[in-house]
């Protein structure tokens, strides 16, 4: 499948140090008291819950991981370069949220 994400390749591309922060993204860990460990431990133990594949100027992801706390990452994949951009992270809010804070309520 062209331009699909894998798991394997973004923990890899995080273990070589080629993870890029955007700025929102260190903002609003800031923000919400979520440290860079955090946000790698997600990525790392997570699970794609929804793909992004029109994304510009790369696709996008969102992985969700419950333990030890529901966190979000949204990230980018430049497969040309192998590395991630991490766009932002949050705690996943049950007002957009199921409770098992993977699926998306219909708004």
């Amino acid at each position: 499948m062209p331009n699909a994400i894998h798991l394997p390749d973004i923990h890899q591309a995080l273990l070589e140090g080629k993870t890029f922060w955007k700025k929102h993204a260190l903002e609003r860990m800031v923000e919400r008291d979520i440290s860079r460990d955090a946000v790698k431990q997600a990525i790392l133990c997570g699970h794609i819950i929804e793909r992004y594949p029109t994304d510009h100027p790369v696709p996008s992801v969102l992985i969700a991981v419950l333990e030890p706390e529901p966190l979000h990452v949204v990230l980018a994949w430049d497969e040309k370069r192998r590395e991630c951009h991490i766009i932002t992270v949050y705690r996943p809010d049950i007002q957009y949220f199921e409770l098992d804070f993977i699926t998306r309520k219909n708004q």
